[in-house]
């Protein structure tokens, strides 16, 4: 499986780049603060459900897609790693 972009990736490059908003003038538009957003922009910190939905009131694609696209890039880096060992769960033989 490939590894999925950072969503804070995304959010830079396809939403405040075009628009030409920087990360202050953004962080005080979201109601955020600006080391915040740096930190989500730069793949340091994943979109949380509170971001999500104020992108999503910011007119920015819906709280449900950013949070798709976290859980996607989580799960992506989750499965590049060696997996656990993991037993079934059945029931117990009598």
């Amino acid at each position: 499986m490939k590894v999925h972009p950072h969503p804070g990736e995304m959010l830079r490059e396809d939403v405040l780049v075009p628009l030409g908003i920087d990360v202050t003038d953004a962080a005080q538009r979201l109601g955020i603060a600006r080391t915040t957003l740096s930190r989500v922009i730069n793949g340091k910190s994943g979109i949380s459900p509170d971001l999500a939905v104020r992108l999503e009131l910011a007119g920015v694609s819906t709280a449900r897609f950013w949070m798709t696209l976290q859980t996607n890039y989580e799960l992506s880096k989750v499965q590049q790693q060696e997996p656990p060992h993991v037993e079934r769960l059945q029931p117990k033989a009598a």
